[in-house]
């Protein structure tokens, strides 16, 4: 019996969305990835997807002081990548905050969802990512892929 088997694009151009820093920023994102994914058909679920857009997002806002910073989307081989970009130079720190705590979660999120994270300097500032695999293949969340030469700190929660 012959069976049709979908396939999907090993690589996917990126998306790159320029968000203008404000309170709907995050909401664009959110609707940004979600596009991303479903046009793409990423295995991954979506919902954790948005949610830890959202994080970085309003991460980069809340300690940036630039008009918009951008957030660029990818997927290779099933893969789905998001990076948020901005002029700040300070690298984000993950705290271990009490579960009472308004604030400074958002990174544990991160790296406790998320196949793997991390922060890289560019030209123009950094870029924090993460990355979301399919179910079968997500890593074990620790964000921690040793001599990858990404700037990670397990001290606090800004970025």
């Amino acid at each position: 019996m012959d069976t049709m088997v979908r396939l999907r694009p090993t690589v996917q151009r990126p998306r790159r969305i320029s968000l203008a820093a404000g309170p709907a920023a995050a909401a664009e994102a959110r609707r940004q990835v979600r596009a991303a994914i479903d046009a793409w058909d990423v295995p991954v679920d979506p919902e954790v997807a948005v949610l830890l857009t959202s994080e970085l997002v309003t991460n980069a806002i809340r300690h940036e002081a630039g008009p918009s910073v951008l957030l660029t989307i990818t997927c290779i081989c099933g893969l789905l990548r998001v990076d948020v970009h901005d002029t700040s130079c300070s690298v984000p720190v993950l705290v271990h905050a009490p579960a009472d705590a308004e604030a400074g979660r958002g990174l544990m999120l991160v790296a406790s969802l998320a196949a793997d994270w991390g922060c890289h300097r560019t030209p123009a500032g950094k870029a924090v990512y993460f990355t979301l695999a399919s179910g079968d293949d997500a890593g074990d969340g620790d964000g921690d892929d040793a001599g990858d030469g990404d700037d990670r700190s397990p001290q606090g929660d800004r970025a």
